[in-house]
């Protein structure tokens, strides 16, 4: 492990020390490693560096809106790959929301978010991407003989 010596004003220290306290983190190297750690994917995201991500990706929709539940469902579908799981909620009379759990290609993940965004009818998207990195293993499942790659986190 690397240590190195850092210089704050009296006043930035005592905030930093306060932000710290407010997350309950141990100590300040804790926090360095996780600011940094934040920055770093941050940049790797806005750059499009990150080659895997999981993500949430939560949207409002109207279930009135002329076929659309079963759009969203057949978009899911085909996407079954990135998508490992769902949750809906009923908001009103007539509103819906979804938060979708993803995993895969960011650059894949985007491109769905984009396509479900695009959707009339579709409203309030946010999705939380979080760089990851996965390695490609070989092996076999229970159901499958002949060895294949595909990443596991």
């Amino acid at each position: 492990m690397e240590r190195f010596t850092i210089s704050l004003s009296d006043e930035l220290a005592a905030e930093f020390d306060q932000w710290i306290q407010d997350r309950s983190y141990s100590n300040r190297s804790e926090a360095v490693r996780d600011l940094l750690r934040k920055e770093i994917e941050t940049k790797r995201l806005v750059k499009d560096q990150a080659v895997f991500s999981i993500a949430t990706m939560s949207f409002v929709y109207n279930h009135h809106e002329r076929n659309l539940a079963e759009r969203l469902t057949s978009l899911q579908h085909d996407a079954h790959d990135l998508v490992v799981s769902s949750m809906h909620v009923h908001l009103d009379h007539d509103d819906c929301m979804e938060t979708l759990f993803l995993r895969g290609l960011t650059k894949q993940i985007r491109n769905f978010a984009e396509k479900l965004s695009a959707e009339t009818g579709v409203r309030h998207t946010v999705i939380n991407l979080v760089p990851i990195k996965l390695a490609p293993l070989q092996h076999t499942h229970n159901d499958n003989t002949h060895g294949h790659y595909h990443p596991h986190s």
